[in-house]
C-alpha cells in the first residue's frame, strides 16, 4: 500500500503562484510514475502533469510553461509548482501514484482557488 498526503492549496489571485506538495509513504518501490490531477466542479478529473521514475515529464497543454512537476526521492515527496495562475485553474488537485500503467493510489485532494 502507498499513502499520499497533499498540502499547499489555498486561495490566490490571478497571476500568482502556489506550490503543492505530496508526501508519499508505504511501499514506495512499487511506484513507477506519479502525477497531479485536478477536478473542477461539473468537470471530469484531468491529468495536469506526470513524472516517471526516470524523471521524464509530461503536461496538459493548458498548463505547459506555467506549471512544473518535480520529485524529491530522498524525501519521497512530489511537487507541483504553479505560476501565472488563472481562474480556470481553480479545482481540487489530487496527487496520484501509478503501478504499471494505472494510477491506483490517490491522495485526498487539496483545493486551489484562483480569484480574478
Amino acid at each position: 500500500q502507498v499513502q499520499l498526503v497533499e498540502s499547499g492549496g489555498g486561495l490566490v489571485q490571478a497571476g500568482g503562484s502556489l506550490r503543492l506538495s505530496c508526501a508519499a509513504s508505504g511501499i514506495i518501490f512499487s511506484i513507477n510514475a506519479m502525477g497531479w490531477f485536478r477536478q473542477a466542479p461539473g468537470k471530469q478529473r484531468e491529468l495536469v502533469a506526470a513524472i516517471t521514475s526516470g524523471g521524464s515529464t509530461n503536461y496538459a497543454d493548458s498548463v505547459k510553461d506555467r506549471f512544473t512537476i518535480s520529485r524529491d526521492n530522498a524525501k519521497n515527496t512530489l511537487y507541483l509548482h504553479m505560476n501565472s495562475l488563472k481562474p480556470e485553474d481553480t479545482a481540487v488537485y489530487y496527487c496520484a501514484a501509478a503501478r504499471g500503467n494505472a494510477y491506483v493510489y490517490w491522495g485526498q485532494g487539496t483545493q486551489v482557488t484562483v480569484s480574478s
